[in-house]
């Protein structure tokens, strides 16, 4: 509904300027007055229904964790994600060499992730999941070119997950989404919470997938500081690892275009406007979660 909400919206201010553009021409600031009501209205619609989650009690608060981390301990995780990510590729493969396929359709992911989650409210609680609605966006291939995994609509409170994503990364991508739908809006929490539900999903394949996830990030935020050290942890992965973390580097080389960074930055210039002052960065503050997480939680 969401979707075909946002549709609509957009058909019905294209035929607006259509039918109006003399009169938009002869009164302009009559039109930037209407165009900043309708704004106005939909600021506060949003903030009224969903918004807000922008302001509440942090994640790291519930976990009672601090929201940094030393280059120690990040290594320590690391080297632990690697051992458990090559552990679980080849229980799967029985090939190091090969990658890893999950074999459900989208469909099956999602109910296997909404049973991930049922298994982390036990955990919990405050991150039950009550009132299920996560699908496929029927904008994935437009969300593909702009370079988003998902969205969470504010107004219906669906979960949107882009449908062209390599099923690799699906489990992890709709986990963060529900993460926005039980009513955490930060990027790096819902980062955190979709890892959270994968890892407690008993399916190895989605483990499978928040396991490399988490790794990738660490290692994203290893090579800024220690070059070194990160080709050093890098080359421990089974090849088969390496080649689903190229599948995806794959897929987003395939859809780049002039117009992404120009979304993202919209998209980064949103975030910082409601309370996320790091903006789109925020999504790789993600790691200091998962590294508190795991010295209380070891693998």
């Amino acid at each position: 509904m969401g979707d075909i909400f946002y549709l609509l919206l957009s058909i019905l201010a294209i035929r607006y300027l259509i039918l109006n553009r003399r009169k938009i021409r002869s009164y302009p600031l009559v039109f930037l007055r209407n165009v900043a009501f309708v704004l106005s209205i939909t600021y506060f619609t949003f903030h009224l229904m969903w918004g807000l989650n922008y302001y509440r009690l942090p994640i790291a608060d519930r976990f009672s964790q601090i929201e940094t981390h030393t280059d120690e301990e990040l290594v320590d995780m690391i080297e632990a994600l690697v051992i458990k990510t090559n552990q679980l590729q080849y229980s799967i493969t029985k090939d190091t060499s090969l990658a890893v396929e999950i074999p459900f359709s989208q469909q099956e992911i999602f109910e296997k992730t909404m049973l991930g989650y049922s298994y982390l409210g036990k955990a919990y609680p405050f991150l039950s999941y009550e009132r299920p609605s996560i699908k496929k966006s029927l904008f994935s291939t437009a969300l593909t070119y702009m370079g988003y995994g998902g969205y969470i609509n504010p107004f219906t409170n669906e979960g949107q997950v882009n449908g062209r994503l390599p099923n690799f990364r699906f489990p992890v991508v709709s986990g963060h989404e529900i993460g926005h739908q039980v009513g955490y809006s930060a990027e790096n929490e819902t980062n955190f919470i979709g890892y959270l539900a994968t890892i407690h999903n008993p399916d190895p394949y989605f483990q499978y997938s928040a396991y490399a996830y988490a790794l990738g990030y660490g290692l994203n935020d290893l090579r800024f500081n220690d070059e070194e050290k990160f080709k050093e942890l890098y080359l421990r992965l089974n090849p088969g690892i390496r080649k689903n973390f190229q599948e995806m580097a794959t897929f987003w080389e395939s859809f780049e275009n002039p117009l992404e960074p120009v979304f993202k930055s919209v998209f980064n210039a949103f975030l910082k406007a409601n309370n996320q002052p790091k903006g789109i960065k925020s999504y790789n503050a993600v790691v200091s979660l998962m590294v508190n997480y795991h010295k209380q939680h070891p693998l």
